[in-house]
């Protein structure tokens, strides 16, 4: 593929006003406490959705701020590209409901699972439409509510999850910026070390299922993060082969949100130093899809994404699967 051709024109995020601290576990009856959580994860708080707030209305709100950026209106978006987790329902795709709320009537609209990698993926999948005409102008979107799956009596899963989104307007590229290179990977064969295990087409949602919680989030720890570090490293050294450059060129690296001990074991394989990583896992926890897009959007305000910065991506999520983008901006 011939690069670049399609270009970040705008980014937004929407975050629930709830703010849940690693302190307010006990009133919830786990025991856990601020030290162990942060030890393990660098998590200080998540973002918690509450009074009705959905998927859709935190990707909505994301996409609009992103809309205002780029100064794009609702008719001129061609396609809409949800990365969830957390679908609102399971028909139809949650992001025809994104659509309908924004009043995109001539974008097409679809949802993307490949869990905390979706955001990458889609992005690729908008940037493929955008090199073959069929779109001008992709809204590209991250949106979880994992709240809705965590199981709220398991300490080892709990605690490190928040809910958010983020959102991106795509369009075709000018002046040499835009997607420099993009991965994608997955091992199916690594499914059961993080999945829900119940609650789909094959064990429909019963009495049963809610009683054993089996539709819940279930994760062997240690397992996902060296799956995760290794993953992650393979995915940060195919981007950098596929724009043909080294770590030294990277301005900043924003890695999926996961895990500090994650994000830096990343950071140093590819030779790129803390200073130069974005890092808010302490104030969002994981927020799977949308982690990226949400670091992307704080990166841009503060200043530390600017005109002719380079910027690489890397996700690991559940599938399992990792990808990983460098963007020119």
């Amino acid at each position: 593929m011939k690069r670049p051709v399609a270009a970040v024109a705008g980014t937004g995020r929407g975050v629930p006003a709830h703010v849940m601290t690693n302190h307010d576990f006990a009133a919830i009856g786990i025991e856990t406490s601020h030290d162990w959580i942060f030890e393990r994860s660098g998590i200080v708080e998540r973002h918690i959705a509450k009074n009705g707030e959905t998927t859709c209305s935190m990707a909505s709100e994301a996409s609009r701020k992103a809309m205002d950026a780029a100064g794009v209106h609702p008719g001129e978006i061609d396609v809409i590209i949800l990365a969830t987790a957390t679908p609102d329902r399971l028909l139809p795709s949650t992001a025809v409901d994104i659509q309908a709320e924004l009043g995109a009537t001539r974008a097409a609209a679809f949802d993307i699972g490949a869990a905390c990698s979706g955001w990458l993926y889609a992005m690729t999948t908008a940037e493929g439409l955008i090199m073959s005409g069929t779109a001008e102008t992709a809204l590209v979107i991250g949106a979880e509510k994992m709240s809705a799956i965590v199981d709220w009596k398991d300490r080892s899963t709990c605690v490190l999850f928040g809910d958010g989104a983020g959102a991106v307007v795509l369009q075709r590229s000018k002046g040499g910026k835009g997607i420099l290179s993009a991965y994608m990977r997955s091992d199916g064969k690594l499914a059961d070390l993080l999945y829900r295990p119940e609650g789909g087409a094959t064990t429909p949602m019963s009495a049963d299922v809610l009683e054993k919680r089996s539709h819940l989030v279930r994760m062997a720890g240690r397992e996902v993060f060296k799956h995760a570090v290794r993953s992650m490293s393979d995915a940060a050294d195919r981007a950098l082969d596929g724009a043909r450059l080294t770590g030294t060129d990277i301005d900043l690296l924003i890695p999926h949100q996961a895990n500090m001990r994650i994000i830096e074991a990343t950071a140093k394989h590819s030779g790129i130093p803390m200073e130069k990583v974005f890092v808010n896992v302490d104030r969002y926890g994981n927020t799977s899809s949308a982690s990226i897009p949400i670091a992307l959007n704080e990166a841009i305000e503060s200043g530390r994404v600017k005109d002719g910065s380079t910027v690489m991506m890397v996700a690991f999520g559940a599938g399992f699967t990792w990808a990983s983008m460098v963007i020119r901006f």
